[in-house]
């Protein structure tokens, strides 16, 4: 494998792993509190049916690099 076909696959594999957490915060399974604060914070709770979008789509695109770049 090449430095960019390396490079374009741990971007393909970050995204997929982000949309992963981005769905299942928007669906409510994960909830999380923030770890650097500055001013009043609070814990994220609930689901949020943007974010379920946005993470279904940036998995589905992170895993079409993945299957692209290794030409699958």
């Amino acid at each position: 494998m090449k430095l960019k076909q390396i490079a374009i696959l741990i971007v393909g594999v970050i995204l997929a792993l982000l949309g992963t957490l981005w769905f299942l915060q928007g669906v409510g399974v994960l909830n999380q509190c923030p770890i650097l604060c500055f001013a009043d914070c609070e814990c994220i709770t609930g689901g949020s049916p943007l974010w379920e979008v946005i993470g279904a789509a940036a998995f589905i695109i992170g895993i079409a690099i993945i299957w692209l770049n290794l030409g699958l």
